[in-house]
């Protein structure tokens, strides 16, 4: 599920970015995206590719990473995000969720952190 009103979109510094032409209203389930889950054994292996910018930490250890499709992967990282994302491992889903009212033409932004009142350095700031 995708919202009707997302597109993808140059984001100035940070490559691509999705963004909404119409208002969004906070509490808006923006899209439900599936994940491609990595084996174990294959995780180490993307911190060596360029899939290294664009994987989730997957699993109640976080042993594990995932490939988030649909726009998931394209949302980019802010330290006070619009949306939130939450993890779903049973249904191998992430949700992207309106944190706060979205304006036409506004980049929808998360933090890496995945709690938006964690402030912590992600690690390209590091």
């Amino acid at each position: 599920m995708l919202l009707g009103s997302l597109y993808i979109a140059d984001s100035p510094g940070k490559g691509k970015g999705v963004y909404t032409s119409e208002p969004i209203e906070a509490g808006t389930l923006v899209e439900i995206a599936p994940v491609i889950i990595l084996p174990e054994k294959d995780s180490p292996l993307i911190d060596q590719s360029f899939l290294y910018n664009y994987y989730f930490l997957w699993g109640e250890e976080h042993k594990q990473y995932a490939i988030c499709l649909g726009y998931g992967s394209l949302y980019n990282h802010d330290y006070d995000p619009n949306c939130i994302y939450e993890t779903y491992y049973e249904d191998g889903t992430i949700h992207f969720i309106a944190r706060r009212d979205i304006a036409a033409g506004e980049e929808l932004t998360v933090t890496y952190n995945q709690d938006p009142d964690d402030k912590t350095p992600v690690w390209f700031d590091k």
